[in-house]
C-alpha cells in the first residue's frame, strides 16, 4: 500500500515550517547547477549573462509562490535558445543591444498569451501534439545549441562575408572547418577539458557525485585553468562579463518598438509563447512521475504563473522562463518537499548577484558552451533516434520531418511539418478526417469493473479526449481498456495509456489491456502504433 499519501508535505508557511532544512539544502544545490546554466544560456542567446541570473531569481523568489507545479524549478531554458537568440538577431538588424530590447517587448506579449492559456484551461492541450513531433523539435534544438557552441568552445566568433555573426545551423554546421583552423589556444584547452568533465562526469559512481553537480566541477577546474592560460589577455571576449552590479541592473530594459516590424515580432510572440508552454508543461508531466508523493500539477495554474513571470522579468530585461527540467529533476533527487525550494534557489541566485561583480572576467565562455553542448548531446543523443527507429519507420519518419524542417526554417515550422506527415500517415493509413476528432471512447461499469471500450481511432487529434475519458476512473479499481475492435491506436494515445497504467496502480489499482490478434504493430516498442488488419 503507497502510504506516502497520508503523509502529503504541507503547503505554504507550514510547509516551510515543516521541510526548511531539506528544502533549503536543495535550493542551494539546485543553484549550484542553475548559475553557470543561467549565464551560459543568457550568453548563447545574446543577452547580458547577468539577466539568465535575473530570470532564475524571479523564477524563484516570485513565481514559486503561485506556481502550479510544486517541485519544478522556475528559469531560462537551453530549449529557447534557438528562438531568442533568433529574435534577437530578426528585431533588432544585426545589432544585438538594439536587438535584446525589442525581444523583451515579444517575450512580455507572450507572456499575456500565457496567462489566456491558463485562464482558457489550455493546459491541456500539451497532449494533442505527436510525441515524436516533440522528440523531433528537442531534438533540433539540441543540434542547433551544438552547432553554435562547438564555434564559443574553441574561442571563435564565426562571422559571413559581411562580418555578421552566423545564426542559422546549417551556416554554422558549414563554418566549423574555418572555425578548427582559427581556435583560440587558451579557450579551446579550457573548452575541451570542460566537455571532457561534463561527458565523463555520469560515469562516475562515487555517491558524492550525486550531490556535487558536474557545472560546479567545471568552474572549478575552468576559472583556474583561465587564470593559468592568461585567458583574460589571450582572448579577453572570451570570459564573462558583468557590467553592473545587481541594483543598478535591475531597470526597465523593455522596448515595445519591435511592433513596427509586425509580422517578424508576431512570429517571436507565438514562438515564445507556443514553445515555451509546450516544454515547461512536459517539464510539469515529468515531474509529476517522479514526485515520491504523486502530486499533480495544476498545468493552467502553471501556464498562468509563467505567465506573469515572463512579464517580469521582460520588463527588467531577463529571459523568458520555463519550468526547467533538468534543474526540477535535480531538485527531486535532492529530496525537495515543498515549492519553497524553488524559492531557496532564488534566494543563493540574489546572493550571488549581490556579489557577481567580484566574479567578472573570471568565468571562461568556453566552459560554459561546454555545460550547454552537454545538454544539446542530451536533447539529441544518438539513443533517441535509435529509440524512435524501434517505435516505428512512420514515427522517424515524424521526427526525421521535425528536424530537417527546423534546421532549414524554425521550430513553429518545424513541428507542423511534423503534425503535417502524422496527419498523412493516419489518413492514407484508412482513417476517416471525422474519425480522428471525434469522441471515440466508452466507459461502462461492469460488476464494479471499469470498463473501457476504445472504437474506430485512438489518435493524437482526440487524445483529449482519451484523457478526460481516463481521469474519470475512480482509484483503486479493476480497469479493463479494450483496444480490440479499434482501428488504430497511435504511438501518443498508447503512451498516454502506459502513462495512465503506471500511475493507476502505484495507487492500488489494477489496469488490463485487451488487444486483438488482428491488430499489427508497426514498431517493437510496447507503445508502436497498433493497426487493425482486416
Amino acid at each position: 500500500m503507497n502510504t506516502s499519501k497520508t503523509k502529503l508535505p504541507l503547503d505554504g508557511w507550514a510547509g516551510l515550517k515543516q521541510h526548511y532544512k531539506t528544502d533549503a539544502m536543495s535550493g542551494f544545490l539546485v543553484f549550484l547547477l542553475a548559475m553557470p546554466l543561467s549565464l551560459g544560456i543568457a550568453k548563447a542567446s545574446d543577452f547580458p549573462p547577468m539577466m539568465g541570473l535575473i530570470t532564475a531569481m524571479i523564477g524563484g523568489l516570485v513565481v514559486s509562490f503561485f506556481a502550479g507545479s510544486l517541485l519544478t524549478i522556475k528559469g531560462p531554458a537551453a530549449g529557447l535558445i534557438v528562438i531568442v537568440a533568433g529574435s534577437v538577431a530578426d528585431l533588432g538588424g544585426g545589432n544585438p543591444t538594439l536587438g535584446w530590447h525589442l525581444a523583451l517587448g515579444a517575450i512580455a506579449v507572450a507572456g499575456v498569451l500565457q496567462i489566456i492559456f491558463g485562464l482558457l484551461k489550455f493546459g491541456k492541450l500539451n497532449d494533442f501534439f505527436p510525441f515524436s513531433a516533440v522528440e523531433g523539435m528537442l531534438a533540433a534544438i539540441g543540434i542547433i545549441i551544438i552547432s553554435k557552441q562547438l564555434h564559443v568552445l574553441l574561442g571563435v566568433n564565426p562571422t559571413n562575408a559581411l562580418g555578421k555573426p552566423l545564426v542559422e545551423p546549417f551556416e554554422l554546421l558549414e563554418a566549423l572547418p574555418h572555425t578548427f583552423a582559427n581556435v583560440n589556444v587558451a579557450s579551446a584547452i579550457i573548452g575541451i577539458v570542460s566537455l571532457i568533465i561534463v561527458l565523463a562526469y555520469p560515469l562516475i559512481k562515487l555517491p558524492i557525485a550525486k550531490k556535487i553537480p558536474a557545472a560546479l566541477v567545471v568552474l572549478a577546474v575552468a576559472i583556474p585553468l583561465g587564470i593559468l592560460l592568461n585567458l583574460k589577455s589571450t582572448n579577453p571576449k572570451g570570459l564573462v562579463h558583468f557590467d553592473k552590479g545587481l541594483f543598478d541592473s535591475l531597470t526597465i530594459n523593455i522596448s515595445f518598438a519591435g511592433l513596427s516590424n509586425m509580422g517578424v515580432f508576431i512570429k517571436y510572440v507565438i514562438m515564445f509563447a507556443l514553445v515555451g508552454s509546450l516544454e515547461a508543461l512536459l517539464t510539469d508531466k515529468a515531474i509529476d512521475n517522479l514526485d515520491p508523493y504523486n502530486r499533480k500539477a495544476n498545468a493552467d495554474k502553471d501556464l498562468i504563473a509563467l505567465g506573469v513571470g515572463n512579464i517580469i522579468t521582460s520588463i527588467l530585461g531577463g529571459l523568458p522562463m520555463i519550468s526547467e527540467v533538468a534543474r526540477s529533476s535535480n531538485n527531486v533527487s535532492n529530496g525537495a518537499k515543498t515549492r519553497w525550494a524553488n524559492f531557496f534557489h532564488g534566494v543563493f541566485i540574489f546572493l550571488f548577484l549581490v556579489l557577481a561583480t567580484v566574479f567578472s572576467d573570471l568565468i571562461p565562455s568556453a566552459a560554459l558552451s561546454a555545460l550547454l553542448i552537454g545538454v544539446g548531446i542530451k536533447l539529441a543523443h544518438p539513443k533517441l533516434f535509435k529509440h524512435v527507429f524501434h517505435v516505428g519507420k512512420e514515427q522517424l519518419a515524424i521526427f526525421l520531418v521535425t528536424i530537417v524542417t527546423t534546421l532549414a526554417t524554425d521550430l513553429l515550422i518545424g513541428i507542423l511539418a511534423g503534425i503535417l506527415v502524422k496527419f498523412a500517415f493516419e489518413l492514407t493509413g484508412g482513417i476517416k478526417l471525422k474519425s480522428m476528432f471525434r469522441n471515440n471512447f466508452k466507459l461502462t461499469n461492469k460488476n464494479g469493473v471499469q470498463v473501457l471500450v476504445i472504437e474506430d481511432a485512438a489518435v493524437f487529434t482526440n487524445v483529449i479526449a482519451l484523457k478526460q475519458i481516463l481521469e474519470k476512473i475512480p482509484p483503486s479499481k479493476e480497469v479493463i481498456i479494450d483496444l480490440s475492435e479499434a482501428k488504430m491506436i497511435d504511438h501518443t494515445s498508447l503512451c498516454i495509456i502506459d502513462q495512465f497504467q503506471k500511475a493507476y496502480e502505484l495507487n492500488n489499482g489494477h489496469v488490463s489491456i485487451l488487444n486483438s490478434k488482428k491488430h499489427t504493430r508497426l514498431g517493437s516498442d510496447a507503445t508502436s502504433t497498433m493497426i487493425l488488419i482486416d
